[in-house]
């Protein structure tokens, strides 16, 4: 698995957990339907500054979300 289907799990891992939906999770953190959309579709990859505002949304810090199982064997990016 790579990063960003790895940080595309968490946040519905996340979403699922606060049970709330995507949509709301947007409205939450101040983040546009679209662009979660495009990140859980794989189309764009989250830039930092977009999952600082998640987590700040869910009231976790950064390392709560990348402390996580699906965060353990991710693929080598550089090959």
């Amino acid at each position: 698995m790579n990063i960003n289907k790895a940080v595309c799990y968490r946040i519905l891992e996340l979403c699922q957990k606060n049970k709330i939906t995507i949509n709301k999770l947007g409205t939450i953190c101040g983040i546009t339907q679209s662009t979660l959309k495009n990140i859980i579709s794989g189309r764009n990859g989250a830039t930092i500054s977009t999952l600082k505002k998640i987590c700040d949304g869910l009231e976790i810090s950064l390392v709560n979300f990348f402390d996580s199982e699906i965060f353990q064997n991710l693929e080598q990016e550089i090959k």
